[in-house]
């Protein structure tokens, strides 16, 4: 059978066999049929909050905060239902702020397209949130699990505050969106650091679709609503990347709504674990380096068997990626059984640590293999996995590795579907 992967921004075309071959892909949800209209309805009739329009007025100042080049959230979209739902507010009172968490700062091309010639014309300012500049957080106290809270002053000084953002499933996070727009999208490194310390992301609740006892997802809704946000709208999205549903109100009624919304067509049951599982990290923007890539095999690691392979095709233009601590971690022990043994050592904290965890513990249960567009095979390798060329050919010799009664499972669109075993 010929099947397309999402990769990069034109896919990846393969041939695989399709004996005891299971494609596993979300329910295709239509586009809404007029996005726009269905915003401003959010905006008017929200979940547990008067309507915006109800909550602004002329002179206060306005934080938003919205995802950074990462993520694929329809950002021109809901900013332009946002300042439509808001007459009369000066664009100069409103500061866009991008929730890079720890990530990079994003560009002023990238910033062009990710906001909107519209949003960039505006007179609004645009800020990229630092985690490392402690001139621009404020430490707010601590969460009752001891998580110091240190935020984005410019967030914390706002007379309004709204997230936006679009719900999925997240790898430990449970769901991304809701909370997660502010811690971490706005916290300090010192906050993030604890949040996803080896306790929490060694946690089993600390996984795909779980909200409610998730230690991680415990603390960011405690930061939120510890420092509050006056009002929130996210998104659901096809595959194409189109909005599939609106919600919009106070911050974990619509996020509530939205998460079970997503589960529904996202997260799929199965009753046996396969012997090769062939996953992507749902194409650019999400693939654009190995670090996020790392989201796609723990997606296939839900239903791996133990020993078994799985084949991530990432495009990684953007390399491991060159910022960040990913590949200095990756580089401090020389297999994954070590950097465990690291990581969970008492006192150690080190930024993208969380993200090497959840990658070595994927390997000591399965081989990972990674197809990509930029890297050599040194820097995979580097990064402790294999390289492989050609997807069918690495998918077809694990299968003949595994014997002849040997099972696939395709994640087409990686982290987009959630599979589990029952």
């Amino acid at each position: 059978m010929r099947i397309k992967l999402d990769y990069g921004t034109d896919g990846l075309e393969v041939d695989l066999p399709d004996e005891r071959t299971t494609i596993i892909e979300p329910v295709f949800l239509e586009a809404l049929p007029n996005p726009h209209e269905a915003l401003i309805a959010a905006l008017r009739a929200p979940i547990g909050r008067p309507p915006l329009g109800d909550l602004v007025r002329p002179g206060q100042k306005i934080a938003i905060s919205v995802c950074d080049i990462t993520r694929p959230q329809p950002r021109p979209q809901m900013l332009r239902a946002l300042f439509e739902e808001m007459p009369g507010i000066d664009p100069r009172d409103v500061t866009i702020l991008i929730a890079t968490g720890t990530h990079r700062a994003n560009t002023p091309d990238e910033l062009a397209r990710m906001l909107g010639a519209d949003t960039i014309n505006r007179a609004c300012q645009i800020v990229n949130h630092d985690s490392r500049d402690d001139s621009t957080l404020a430490h707010v106290g601590e969460t009752r699990t001891g998580v110091p809270i240190y935020l984005n002053k410019k967030w914390l000084a706002a007379d309004v505050r709204i997230t936006t953002g679009f719900v999925e499933p997240h790898f430990f996070a449970g769901f991304s969106g809701g909370a997660k727009m502010v811690a971490p999208g706005l916290a300090g490194l010192k906050t993030v650091l604890v949040l996803h310390d080896a306790k929490r992301i060694g946690s089993p609740h600390a996984t795909w679709g779980v909200i409610e006892g998730n230690p991680v997802q415990d603390d960011v809704r405690e930061i939120a609503r510890t420092t509050g946000v006056t009002f929130s709208i996210d998104v659901t999205l096809n595959r194409d990347q189109e909005i599939t549903a609106v919600f919009a109100g106070e911050l974990f009624a619509e996020h509530g709504q939205a998460c079970a919304f997503s589960k529904e067509s996202v997260m799929c049951p199965v009753d046996v674990p396969f012997d090769v599982v062939l996953t992507t990290n749902s194409g650019y923007p999400l693939d654009q380096n190995l670090y996020q890539a790392v989201k796609g095999m723990s997606a296939a690691a839900k239903v791996i068997r133990s020993g078994g392979t799985i084949v991530c095709a990432a495009e990684c233009r953007d390399g491991l990626p060159n910022h960040g601590s990913y590949g200095q971690v990756l580089a401090s022990r020389p297999t994954p059984a070590a950097l465990l043994e690291m990581i969970n050592t008492p006192g150690y904290a080190i930024p993208d640590a969380w993200q090497v965890q959840v990658q070595a513990q994927i390997q000591m249960k399965a081989r990972v293999l990674v197809k990509n567009g930029f890297m050599s095979d040194a820097e995979i390798r580097a990064a402790h996995f294999e390289p492989v060329a050609d997807v069918r050919r690495g998918v077809c010799d694990a299968l003949a590795a595994a014997g002849p009664a040997a099972t696939l499972c395709v994640l087409p669109q990686g982290p987009q579907t959630i599979p589990y075993l029952r």
